[in-house]
């Protein structure tokens, strides 16, 4: 699609989005419901405002009316969707993005992604962007910030006791849960220590947060804290670190999560939901214990999908979405670093050993791109890939994409050896940009 890929619409402020495009999205979505009542939040970046109000006038000249809760993270917006009966959540952010890129993610009145179905309805009505509609009755605007309590009480009670025993750092990524995680984690008994914790939408996810947790790991070890939480630009993402400074990445807090719930014997039909860039040696550990992983397409709400297909109460990816369908059915950070420390305190033992398990080396790449279509579908870079898979066969595992949110090649390469992954990965990135260099 022209405009949405695999999390909503994404990429750099007035390149690929601007306020034409935020008045089409909002006004499109009084086309596909009418007078629809919407909630609306954004995390911290110096354009939220300009794609926020222009988004708004789209859908009050449309006769729909907007909700704007404010800062807040892309999960609250989706809670908040649901319990309080909006017909649509919409978030403007570009989650782990730079800082001059922004989107718009929108949410179902059930509190889930929109359906490719309705991302393709969406996408047409913008194609057809001179087709505005223009109500006889406009909409209204409100602001309603105190509505984050309503979700800080819901992550609240999330957990069953409070979490006093346990001296943990937060990294705040300049973002969204700068609103919420600082005081609720202290509010919930832990002894908290926060970085990277005051509004400031220049420095988001700048080599801090779920996406560079090399300071959150120093300041761990630096205090001798129990945990390290890393979330990223609008918080529904969460990277753990352990007592000694070691991430703790998606794949391993999935880990986590099902060995607590399989204890318990709440472990639903003993299957878990991932992508197809889940490291090998998480399959095989949770094998172990007679934990199957499915593997989805890369995107959250394809995890989401097949969990409700499958049943199945946790799902997520590497990068740190994890979704507990018992409370929401999209990620939250927040919560995800909630339920981490409650199962920590409850094991009594350091978080290192609860997932101490074997991962195969992974080698990730990304590689910049004038075009990311042109490049991934090169003869020359798919026989590459298939001779490696020939010659590898089932020791080597590749998977070659394209960015659903930026104009990037993204390249991950699995091996038995790091070595082996790091050479071959390091030969597909050349192909790739010499591709880009002839384009």
């Amino acid at each position: 699609m022209k405009y949405f890929g695999t999390d909503g619409i994404r990429g750099e402020i007035f390149k690929d989005i601007d306020h034409k495009i935020a008045f089409n999205v909002g006004n499109s979505l009084c086309r596909v419901k009418k007078n629809p009542k919407i909630l609306v939040g954004m995390d911290t970046r110096t354009s939220g405002s300009y794609i926020l109000l222009a988004m708004s006038l789209g859908v009050i000249s449309g006769g729909g009316n907007v909700c704007d809760v404010g800062v807040c993270p892309t999960a609250g917006i989706a809670y908040l969707t649901k319990t309080l009966g909006y017909d649509f959540g919409v978030v403007i952010s570009a989650s782990h993005n730079p800082p001059d890129n922004n989107g718009i993610k929108i949410f179902d009145s059930d509190g889930q992604k929109i359906s490719d179905v309705k991302e393709s309805e969406i996408e047409n009505l913008l194609i057809e962007n001179n087709k505005f509609i223009d109500a006889l009755k406009l909409g209204k605007f409100e602001f309603k910030p105190n509505l984050l309590t309503k979700y800080k009480n819901f992550l609240k009670k999330s957990i069953k006791k409070p979490l006093n025993k346990l001296k943990i750092v937060i990294d705040c990524c300049y973002g969204a849960s700068t609103v919420v995680a600082p005081k609720l984690f202290k509010e919930v008994g832990a002894k908290v220590f926060v970085i990277n914790g005051v509004q400031d939408g220049e420095k988001i996810n700048v080599n801090c947060g779920a996406t560079n947790v090399t300071m959150l790991s120093q300041k761990v070890k630096q205090l001798g804290a129990d945990l390290g939480l890393a979330f990223d630009g609008d918080s529904d993402r969460v990277i753990a670190v352990d007592e000694c400074g070691n991430e703790i990445d998606g794949d391993k807090i999935i880990y986590l999560f099902a060995m607590s719930a399989k204890k318990q014997g709440i472990l639903k039909n003993n299957v878990v939901v991932g992508t197809r860039l889940a490291n090998i040696g998480i399959i095989k550990a949770l094998k172990k214990y007679d934990i199957d992983m499915v593997l989805t397409d890369i995107g959250d709400k394809y995890v989401s999908e097949e969990m409700r297909r499958l049943g199945a109460k946790i799902g997520g990816e590497k990068s740190g979405h994890i979704i507990l369908s018992d409370y929401l059915p999209t990620g939250d950070g927040i919560l995800n670093g909630l339920k981490i420390a409650e199962i920590l305190q409850d094991a009594n033992k350091a978080i290192s050993k609860l997932v101490d398990i074997k991962l195969y080396p992974q080698c990730m790449k990304n590689v910049k791109v004038k075009d990311k279509e042109y490049v991934i579908n090169n003869y020359s870079l798919q026989t590459q890939i298939d001779d490696i898979k020939q010659k590898f066969g089932d020791s080597l595992r590749i998977l070659v994409r394209k960015s659903g949110t930026e104009q990037l090649i993204r390249v991950m390469v699995e091996a038995e050896k790091e070595d082996t992954a790091n050479n071959i990965a390091d030969e597909i990135v050349k192909t790739i940009q010499d591709i880009d260099k002839n384009i």
